[in-house]
C-alpha cells in the first residue's frame, strides 16, 4: 500500500526525509542555544552578585587600625573571588579553567584564614 504516493514519486520521499531531518536539527539547535544561553545568564547574574556582595563588603569604615582595615576590605575581596570561582565551575566547561577555579577557591580560603590569624581573629565561615 502507498498512501503518499512514495513509490509513484520517490523525490517526495527523499523531500520528506530532508524536510523531517532538517526540522530535527533546528530543534536540536535551538535546545542547545538556549541551554548556552541559559547557562550564560545564570554564570553572569552569580557572578554579578558575587561582585555586587564584595563591593559593598569592602566599604569598611576606617577603624584606625591600619591592619584590621586591611583584613576588613581583604576578605570580602578574597571572599568575592571565591564565588566567582565557584559560578565559573557550576557553569564553566573549560577543564584548565575549572582546575583554576578549584584553586582559587583553595587558595583564597587559606589566605582568609591567615590574614583573620594574624590579627588574632577567628576564622569563620
Amino acid at each position: 500500500m502507498d498512501l503518499w504516493g512514495y513509490r509513484k514519486r520517490p523525490w517526495m520521499a527523499l523531500l520528506v526525509i530532508i524536510l523531517g531531518t532538517t526540522l530535527t536539527m533546528a530543534i536540536l539547535a535551538s535546545t542547545w542555544v538556549y541551554a548556552a544561553i541559559n547557562d550564560e545568564g545564570a554564570f553572569l547574574a552569580e557572578n554579578e552578585a558575587a561582585m555586587s556582595k564584595m563591593m559593598a563588603a569592602m566599604a569598611v569604615k576606617p577603624s584606625g587600625d591600619v591592619d584590621k582595615d586591611f583584613v576588613a576590605t581583604m576578605v570580602p575581596h578574597h571572599q568575592g573571588a571565591i564565588e566567582m570561582a565557584q559560578a565559573e565551575l557550576r557553569h564553566g566547561h573549560n577543564e584548565q579553567l575549572r582546575r583554576i577555579a578549584q584553586e582559587i577557591i583553595v587558595d583564597q580560603t587559606q589566605e582568609i584564614a591567615a590574614m583573620r590569624l594574624a590579627i588574632g581573629q577567628e576564622s569563620r565561615k
